[in-house]
């Protein structure tokens, strides 16, 4: 392993841990992430679904009403 200037050989266990602790920040982060776009995926996905039923609903009514005629 090569070292900076000022860097002691003995701080491997220092680096594992640091690297350690940067892998689970971002591995949280990449979670929340994904928690995130999963939660606005459903919701834009209910409101999609919303206004379709709303504009099926009018339509079958104004077919009805077309066979009244």
């Amino acid at each position: 392993m090569v070292f900076a200037p000022g860097e002691k050989p003995g701080n491997e266990p220092e680096e594992a841990k640091l690297q350690n602790a940067s892998k689970q920040i971002v591995q949280h982060a990449i979670r929340q992430a994904v928690r995130q776009v999963s939660q606005e995926s459903r919701q834009r996905q209910e409101s999609t679904s919303d206004t379709r039923g709303t504009f099926q609903r009018g339509v079958g009514e104004l077919t009805k009403k077309h066979e009244k005629k």
